[in-house]
């Protein structure tokens, strides 16, 4: 039986500034597999959107290589899409001409009534079919963020890559999105790595976790295996028994082991080190 190789594969990643300064991040190792949710999480500083922009092909890593499908990435490519805190609509266009501007460019062939149903899909998938023809001046915060990401999934990437987008929204906001974050992704079977600093978020919406120890000489110290049913819902996510013990799991290494670990890395105690694969309360941590 052939064993299917990794989605998305991260080897030996690191990231320097300066020749005389330590790394932000080093020896940064990961995989993701097709159709997986991956949240990381880590304090400011750690990484996490360079290494974000490198899975993009937006910025280059100092050493290591990022694979997808077996090929190195190299520069931006419609086959990743991105979704940022920001929305980074075009404000002169309607909401309608914001997603048909890069359904265009993901199919350069088709003719302007196939490119304006695809949008429309896309648009009605987050619940904006009736705010198609307003302009982004016109739009709430959540509304402009549903935009960016009707038009991230209206390329049909092979990959979804999340910098915080819904971090400047209130809650009630926030939870929306996420729902239909969640029922989109279900959908269509999407790969994503997104980046967040909401423990809750993260337990939501992911199948695992990365915890990264913080900068500089960052790591990616654990991977934490979500074992939620796959249904969850927001409203009663705290019910289930493992929520709690994987939600203190989470907290407690960004409030305590993080910390730990940076002073092992800058003190050049962690060479070698591989992440440790953990799923809180229901079993011992194991290194991979």
């Amino acid at each position: 039986m052939q064993i299917e190789k990794a989605f998305l594969r991260v080897d030996g990643l690191s990231k320097s500034y300066k020749l005389d300064a330590p790394p932000v991040f080093e020896d940064i190792n990961f995989e993701i597999d097709r159709g997986e949710f991956v949240c990381i999480i880590g304090h400011s500083g750690c990484g996490k959107t360079t290494i974000l922009n490198v899975l993009a092909g937006l910025e280059d890593a100092s050493g290591g290589y990022a694979y997808m499908l077996d090929r190195e990435i190299k520069g931006p490519s419609l086959d990743r899409g991105v979704v940022f805190q920001g929305h980074a609509l075009m404000p002169w266009m309607t909401v309608l001409q914001n997603v048909a501007f890069a359904v265009k460019s993901k199919h350069p062939d088709w003719n302007k009534f196939q490119i304006e149903e695809h949008s429309k899909k896309y648009l009605a998938m987050v619940g904006l079919v009736n705010a198609e023809n307003k302009k982004p001046s016109e739009l709430s915060g959540g509304m402009k963020q549903r935009v960016g990401i009707a038009r991230a999934f209206a390329i049909e990437p092979k990959m979804l890559l999340l910098d915080e987008p819904f971090g400047a929204l209130d809650a009630l906001t926030r939870g929306v999105i996420q729902d239909e974050l969640l029922k989109i992704c279900s959908e269509t079977k999407q790969t994503v790595f997104m980046i967040t600093h909401d423990v809750d978020e993260a337990i939501l919406l992911s199948d695992k976790i990365m915890l990264m120890s913080n900068g500089p000489n960052a790591r990616i110290a654990e991977i934490v295996i979500n074992t939620l049913p796959k249904d969850r819902k927001r409203a009663n996510l705290h019910h289930d028994p493992m929520y709690y013990p994987m939600r203190n799991h989470l907290v407690d290494f960004l409030v305590n082991r993080s910390k730990d670990l940076q002073a092992k890395g800058s003190a050049g105690m962690l060479d070698g080190y591989k992440p440790i694969l953990v799923c809180p309360g229901l079993q011992t941590p194991v290194t991979q």
